[in-house]
């Protein structure tokens, strides 16, 4: 408050303030005091009058004299004081009275002394009047203390209170004064200083703006005078100053001048420049789209009939060559990603995947791939993925799986011996989002502070000299970290130099729907088996995998304990299958083959599992077709050891493919594409899978077969001679407008795989499309999202993408209710109760849909039923299902036929269940 307040201000309030409180406080108390000797002096007079007026009184009191009493009195009352007296006899009743009514309330009572009570205004005093105040001059008889009446007198304040007011007014007319005076003084004082301040604070304004020839004069005081001397002398350096700098100034700007023709010159050069790297970009953007293209069409061939030799019928040691030739083409098509990957991360141009995926086959699949050059340096692969780790997750697969393949590379050129782990765990639970650590720990030879600082910067190794081993461009980390950041997690090391190193990354990816195939199959629960592992780890990790499939395992660490208690047991308690991982440590081949003879001999089947670098070796000597012995490759995935696994326990139920599902009609597909070896990969794929293909060789010729016939979906290539994709799109959409027919779903088969790319085709009128290379799973997959036609390998070998166990449409599918159950009768068979009680309503409220053609409460009933078919074993009313909502939503011509479809399966159930129902 007092910094708002100028000088002659606060000297007046530092005047004023402290006097005022004192004359304040000083006066209240003498007027106080004043008038509370007032109020005793009243008092006292009161009592004084009371005693003396008392002995007046007795007389005629006690002669009955009331007119001589009413005339003491009336005279009492001229006494200024006296409001109102009153005479009252011994029981204090009433006789006389003189004056106002009383205010005051009467005092207690007491018949030897005077009593009195105050208030505000007056003071009531009660006297008593004794038979001695009839005496007084007798003192014989003066003790008599009887008493014949009371003296009641009422005095007023009003007197006193006017002389206090007098008093206290005359007090604040003193102080009034001595403060005008002080006031007087104190605006004087001020006035003397504040007018040399304001000369002060003008000259310093006259300085601000530049007047640096003001001076100050002598302002009258010695300090003042300093004051004004400091400031003239301040303006004197200011001027010279400003000279100096106004000569500086004009210097500069000769330079400036001079300088900036140059500036000018150098713009030019510099935007030049930027015009030239903008048109390199390009130009780099264009080849490096091109490139991906020209690799991707070979690729798309090689891996497609890579695939389609695999379901011909081949030997085991050929299913492994074509499976090292798929790998190859894929380690290829790895090598082009990052390509495309490190000219997208440099451009901020990179866009995530957000699809379904399964954590532990991704894992087991890139150590699958990198397992060879681990097993040339005689190295362990691990992968231990705990139990609470969620595996259905949406994400980016492809990148994830380029970071750990990059992550266990590195683990495997940076590590001579020991063992390569990778972990996977749930480190926070959530149950949309959780949060996983997964780690890549090897027994290499470390990394110190500085190496880790250095670690994750481009073009950076951990050894940088010319003699190094492993080679590499130390790229693989910096963008492993990019991707790992983009994906919202982080990525970091712990390393101890000489003992090893462990990569982690944390990241949060949302849970995906369970899949089906991640439960325990039931023809493996509750079986037991043994394991033989030498390495404690790698037995670990395979005692969990097998665990996982609902088996019961029994682990050892010497083959010769295993064979004598399989020899030792009973018949009827011997173990049926033996998982046995092997290296050339546990001895040569053909010795090897003499105690697996041993084995099997004792009724025990056995997996036998070694390195990729020593299978060739037991190639030769195991026999080809064996019904109690299969070999695979280390580190063994959970699905292929579950796949080996079940045909051991039930061969009755493999076969060589699986059935077409019972839809309406075959799906009819138009390919095109300008490459005959591309364009007869996908016409047999689909023919293979149960569709009517026409294939084409043109966009001209597309257009053309379009106008004449109808079909489900286009699958288009989009660089092609004469008409392109886009501009084939194009030209069909007009068609379809100008006749009015149905609109097509048109995909694209590109080998594109820049992001900018793929949206341009979907702004172009493209539904959607697919990156080359293909694979059986994608074609089915988009078949089913655009028309709601499932394909089905009609038959030959099953290859990566096709189940081996055979999944035919059935109507009632107990098993699959009771894995659906995990593995719980009672509930399975509760499951099944809940979806047959409401199966007749859910069909008439379809029913009654269809008939009112009201697609929105149609879709939703559809929906219902087809969520409650995803948790009992109906698998043909869950296809039937799951069409209808497709074409539903894409309002396919085909969609009644499809709800008949349903209505028919939804009566199946109903008879099928029924008569289930008789027989058992």
């Amino acid at each position: 408050m007092f910094k708002d307040l100028g000088i002659r201000t606060r000297l007046l309030v530092l005047t004023l303030l402290p006097g005022s409180l004192l004359a304040i406080a000083l006066g209240g108390y003498f007027s106080w005091s004043q008038l509370a000797q007032m109020h005793q002096q009243l008092d006292e007079r009161g009592q004084l009058i009371a005693r003396q007026l008392a002995p007046l009184v007795a007389s005629p009191i006690a002669q009955g004299q009331d007119w001589r009493l009413q005339r003491i009195l009336n005279q009492m009352l001229d006494h200024p004081d006296v409001r109102a007296v009153a005479i009252l006899d011994p029981e204090r009743t009433l006789k006389l009275h003189a004056g106002p009514s009383m205010l005051t309330p009467p005092p207690p009572s007491d018949p030897q002394d005077l009593t009195h009570v105050s208030s505000l205004d007056t003071t009531r005093i009660l006297m008593p009047v004794q038979a001695r105040h009839l005496h007084l001059e007798d003192d014989l008889r003066g003790d008599d203390v009887r008493l014949i009446g009371w003296l009641d007198l009422e005095l007023s304040h009003h007197a006193t209170l006017v002389r206090g007011y007098r008093s206290l007014f005359t007090s604040l007319l003193l102080i009034g004064a001595g403060l005008v005076i002080t006031a007087l003084f104190a605006l004087r004082m001020g006035r003397s200083i504040s007018l040399p301040l304001q000369r002060i604070k003008h000259t310093v304004a006259q300085l601000k703006e530049g007047h640096l020839e003001t001076r100050l004069p002598a302002l009258g005081g010695h300090e003042m005078d300093e004051l004004a001397s400091g400031i003239n002398r301040m303006a004197e350096a200011l001027l010279s100053a400003r000279e100096e700098l106004q000569q500086s100034i004009d210097q500069a700007t000769e330079d400036v001048q001079q300088n900036l023709e140059t500036i000018e010159i150098q713009n030019i050069e510099l935007d030049m420049a930027r015009k030239e790297a903008l048109e390199a970009s390009r130009i780099k953007s264009e080849f490096l789209a091109n490139m991906s293209h020209e690799i991707r069409t070979p690729l798309n061939g090689i891996l497609g009939f890579t695939h389609l030799l695999q379901k011909s019928d081949l030997t085991p040691r050929q299913q492994d060559y074509l499976g090292t030739i798929e790998k190859s083409a894929d380690n290829l098509l790895a090598i082009i990603n990052e390509i495309l990957d490190f000219s997208k991360i440099e451009a901020g141009k990179l866009v995530l995947e957000n699809i379904p995926f399964n954590l532990r086959d991704l894992i087991e699949d890139t150590l699958t791939i990198l397992a060879p050059s681990a097993h040339e340096k005689h190295l362990e692969l691990v992968s231990l993925v705990y139990r609470d780790t969620p595996l259905s997750l949406i994400g980016d697969p492809l990148r994830l799986r380029q970071v750990l393949t990059n992550l266990v590379s590195n683990a495997i050129k940076f590590t001579s011996q020991g063992c390569i782990t990778v972990r996977a765990m749930l480190e926070e639970e959530d149950s949309e989002c959780p949060q996983l650590r997964i780690s890549v720990q090897d027994t290499g030879i470390g990394l110190t502070e500085q190496d880790i600082r250095a670690l994750f910067q481009a073009f950076s190794q951990a050894d940088n000299s010319l003699s190094r081993q492993p080679g590499g461009t130390g790229l693989g980390l910096v963008i492993s970290r990019r991707l790992i950041e983009q994906m919202g997690g982080e990525i970091g090391v712990d390393s101890i130099l000489e003992e090893g190193s462990e990569f982690w990354i944390r990241l949060k990816l949302p849970k995906a729907r369970d899949d089906i195939e991640d439960l325990p199959h039931m023809a493996l629960l509750g079986r037991r088996v043994a394991l033989f592992e030498a390495h404690p780890l790698t037995r670990q990790a395979l005692q969990h995998q097998l665990e996982s499939c609902g088996l019961q395992v029994t682990a050892y660490d010497n083959l010769e304990q295993l064979r004598q208690d399989l020899s030792s047991a009973e018949p009827g308690q011997r173990i049926g299958i033996a998982i046995l991982g092997i290296t050339q440590q546990d001895g040569t081949p053909h010795r090897l083959y003499q105690k697996l003879q041993e084995i099997i001999d004792l009724g025990c089947k056995c997996i036998v599992l070694c390195p990729t670098t020593e299978q060739a070796r037991y190639h030769e000597i195991l026999p080809e077709p064996h019904a109690g012995l299969q070999l695979q490759s280390k580190p063994t995935a959970t699905r292929k050891l579950q796949q080996a696994l079940l045909e051991f326990c039930c061969p009755q139920q493999i076969t060589s493919g699986t059935a077409p599902a019972s839809d309406s009609h075959p799906a009819r597909l138009l390919c095109v594409d300008d490459n005959p070896a591309n364009l007869m990969l996908v016409e047999t794929l689909l023919r293979d899978m149960g569709a009517q293909v026409v294939a084409v060789d043109s966009g001209r010729k597309a257009l053309e077969t379009i106008s004449q016939q109808t079909f489900d979906m286009v699958l288009m290539d989009i660089q092609m001679p004469g008409m392109d994709g886009r501009q084939t799109t194009e030209a069909i959409r007009q068609w379809e407008q100008s006749s009015g027919a149905r609109t097509t779903p048109i995909v694209a088969l590109t080998a594109h795989a820049m992001a900018s790319e793929k949206r341009s085709l979907l702004q172009s009128g493209l539904d959607d499309y697919l990156t080359k290379p293909i694979s059986e799973r994608q074609l089915e997959q988009i078949v089913l999202k655009w028309t709601g036609l499932n394909l089905r390998p009609q038959g030959g070998k099953p290859g990566v993408d096709t189940p081996l166990v055979k999944n035919e449409a059935k109507v009632l599918d107990h098993e699959e209710g009771l894995r659906l159950a995990a593995g719980k009768p009672e509930l399975a068979a509760e499951m099944l109760d809940m979806l047959l009680e409401s199966l007749e309503d859910e069909r008439q409220a379809i029913r009654q849909a269809r008939d009112t053609n009201d697609r929105q409460a149609l879709l939703e009933r559809v929906h219902r039923l087809h969520g409650a078919t995803r948790y009992s074993g109906v698998p043909q009313l869950r296809n039937a299902c799951q069409r209808s909502e497709i074409l539903l939503k894409q309002e396919h011509y085909s969609a009644e036929i499809a709800l008949d479809e349903l209505d028919a399966a939804i009566v199946r159930l109903l008879q099928a269940t029924r008569q289930q129902d008789r027989t058992g």
